[in-house]
């Protein structure tokens, strides 16, 4: 059981990278949440039926892990980010256009609700919308309307 989960954890741990950069911002943060969800993923790994694909699951528990941590991170006092900070010299010739428009794209989706980052996340992800309403729980109707909800809010967010 233990060779198998190890497995299906390395062939899907960019599911939980990209959960932890939805939910951190930063290096330490991240590597916090990862931990944490790959403890979590183990604790619920014997109550795995295979029901559902692996990575549906694991979308499950990652997201539910990073919604239960990020509500108690906003009880705690709030605290300058170290690299929000520091100062950093870039190259001439590095075109950063993109990097900033990740960035600004990261920013405006941590506006959002827990479920709608949720959401837009398995969205970037190419995940249908029947996969998204599976690992949410919510019908796949509602997963489609609350997406095109979502965009308009992005855009509203990102051109006021």
């Amino acid at each position: 059981m233990e060779h198998q989960f190890v497995t299906d954890l390395q062939n899907n741990q960019n599911i939980v990278h990209k959960v932890c950069t939805l939910y951190t911002n930063n290096k330490d943060a991240h590597n916090d949440l990862f931990q944490e969800i790959t403890i979590q993923l183990w604790k619920a790994y014997p109550k795995f039926r295979g029901e559902a694909k692996f990575s549906t699951w694991m979308y499950r528990v990652a997201l539910n892990t990073a919604i239960t941590l990020y509500r108690k991170s906003k009880r705690t006092i709030r605290t300058q980010d170290y690299d929000s900070v520091i100062f950093k010299i870039k190259a001439d010739e590095y075109d950063a256009t993109e990097e900033e428009q990740l960035k600004l794209m990261y920013k405006a989706v941590k506006q959002l609700g827990d479920i709608d980052k949720a959401l837009v996340f398995m969205y970037l992800e190419d995940k249908d919308y029947k996969e998204i309403s599976e690992t949410l729980g919510i019908s796949e109707v509602n997963a489609r309307v609350k997406m095109n909800r979502v965009k308009k809010k992005l855009r509203t967010i990102l051109n006021p």
